[in-house]
């Protein structure tokens, strides 16, 4: 009995002092953001926010992955049939799903499926499948995958696309940044800009 008790005692000034051990004095002479939303803007570039490398800390599981924005292929692609619905949109999986379009009132629409092979603005870097619904005047549709020109010249405008914003961010990297109150962003030698 005296030795669980011993054990009880032990854990808890384990316990006590891996808590003050973590603790560190606040250094109020340093470098101290007063505006929460700068303070906070910054802890989370620095990584010290909740989530990823942040209090929940560690590596992030699975693959690393771009956010979407910053994509070409896939701005473009999103461009280019924003004009249809979607019926699924899965950036982690790569792939776009519209819903059935139809421009007129017939019976016939049309579901495209974009999968991308790679983040890679090339003409073997995504796969376009149609098909087509043709559906009976007693709601009876006929679904069919379709072969036609139409999935070549939507592959080749989503491609162009994906160059010229590929172009126009390239461009604008050249120039300069602006901070939020629209003045250039100096490195440290103050003649480069960051």
């Amino acid at each position: 009995m005296n030795f669980l008790k011993f054990l009880r005692y032990l854990m808890i000034i384990l316990f006590v002092f891996s808590s003050i051990s973590g603790c560190k004095k606040i250094d109020w002479e340093g470098d101290f953001e007063p505006d929460g939303k700068k303070r906070a803007r910054k802890n989370v570039q620095e990584g010290k926010g909740f989530g990823t490398g942040g209090l929940f800390g560690g590596k992030r599981k699975g693959g690393d992955f771009d956010f979407a924005s910053s994509n070409e292929l896939w701005r473009a692609s999103l461009d280019t049939l924003d004009f249809m619905s979607f019926s699924n949109v899965d950036y982690s999986g790569g792939l776009i799903i519209t819903d059935w379009y139809s421009e007129s009132q017939n019976n016939q629409s049309i579901k495209i499926t974009i999968r991308f092979l790679s983040n890679e603005i090339r003409a073997d870097g995504l796969k376009i499948t149609l098909h087509q619904r043709i559906c009976g005047s007693n709601n009876s549709c006929a679904i069919k995958e379709i072969k036609s020109s139409l999935s070549g010249e939507i592959k080749d405008k989503i491609l162009r696309k994906a160059a010229l914003i590929k172009k126009m961010k390239d461009d604008k990297d050249s120039e300069y940044y602006k901070n939020e109150d629209g003045e250039v962003n100096w490195c440290g030698d103050g003649r480069s800009i960051c």
